[in-house]
């Protein structure tokens, strides 16, 4: 065998064999490796979109959030408006309460205080029957006297 005559033919063999490779190989494997990058590529701007709406969902949370402490500090702030404008109305009807009940006590007393006086008064007009009574050593008429009396009872 001559080594030409084998280089030949190992020649042919390589050129069917990468015309072979070229024609039934070759291209689905290029196809297959472009549909991988495609899907590759696919997959990274879905990771690109998938961050860019988790930043947006996280913008969106913190807004969320910060209204959320807003209404929560007006409700809090308004509560407590409230609870003062309450405990003032309390106080002021409180200090009417306490104005009427003084008012109502310094009524009774005085009115208890005309009693006491009336009743002094017909005491010490009595006192006066009785100490005249004493010093003339004779009744005197009470119904007779009445107008007597009761001016003393008055100026008493």
């Amino acid at each position: 065998m001559n080594i030409n005559v084998t280089l030949f033919w190992q020649m042919l063999f390589f050129l069917a064999f990468v015309w072979f490779s070229k024609k039934f190989v070759w291209g689905p494997m290029i196809g297959a490796l472009n549909e991988r990058k495609t899907t590759i590529a696919d997959g990274l701007a879905a990771a690109d979109k998938g961050q860019q709406a988790e930043a947006e969902g996280v913008k969106q949370v913190e807004q969320f959030v910060a209204q959320a402490k807003t209404q929560a500090s007006e409700i809090v702030s308004n509560a407590e408006k409230q609870g003062g404008d309450i405990i003032d109305e309390m106080r002021e009807q409180a200090r009417a309460e306490s104005e009427r009940i003084l008012a109502a006590a310094r009524e009774e007393i005085e009115t208890e205080t005309n009693k006491a006086k009336d009743s002094l008064r017909g005491q010490v007009s009595a006192l006066a029957v009785a100490g005249a009574q004493q010093i003339l050593k004779r009744e005197v008429d009470e119904k007779a006297h009445s107008d007597l009396l009761d001016q003393l009872a008055a100026k008493l």
